[in-house]
């Protein structure tokens, strides 16, 4: 019913910028949320930065004031901004989206495949 696909990791070096977009579609009603989670090796996974009903955003705090969440509410997209980057960002990160599709009133999660970033020293 729904796809969440993501792009735009890759490779940085360390003070670099690498900008993660988010695409949601299929049969969508609805988007309440969206956001991102990263698992580094070795860690648990974390999330990273969400933002829901379009406007208000959340971060984990060793990203603040370094990378930005914002939502194409209109394109069911949402990108992840991300400055002044450290080796310690290194990780998969995982894109969510909290839907109601055409077939249902209730929201569920749905996750995108994960996409690679390593920052270099």
């Amino acid at each position: 019913q729904v796809q969440v696909v993501e792009s735009g990791g890759g490779l940085a070096q360390a003070g670099g910028s690498l900008r993660l977009s988010c695409a949601a579609s299929g049969r969508i009603s609805s988007v309440e949320a969206m956001g991102w989670y990263r698992q580094a090796p070795g860690k648990q996974r974390e999330l990273v930065a969400d933002i829901i009903g379009g406007a208000i955003t959340n971060y984990v705090e060793s990203v603040k004031g370094r990378f930005t969440i914002a939502r194409d509410n209109s394109d069911n997209t949402v990108y992840l901004q991300m400055n002044s980057l450290k080796p310690e960002d290194t990780a998969v990160y995982y894109c969510y989206a909290v839907i109601v599709t055409t077939l249902s009133s209730a929201a569920f999660k749905y996750w995108g495949q994960g996409t690679q970033v390593t920052v270099s020293s």
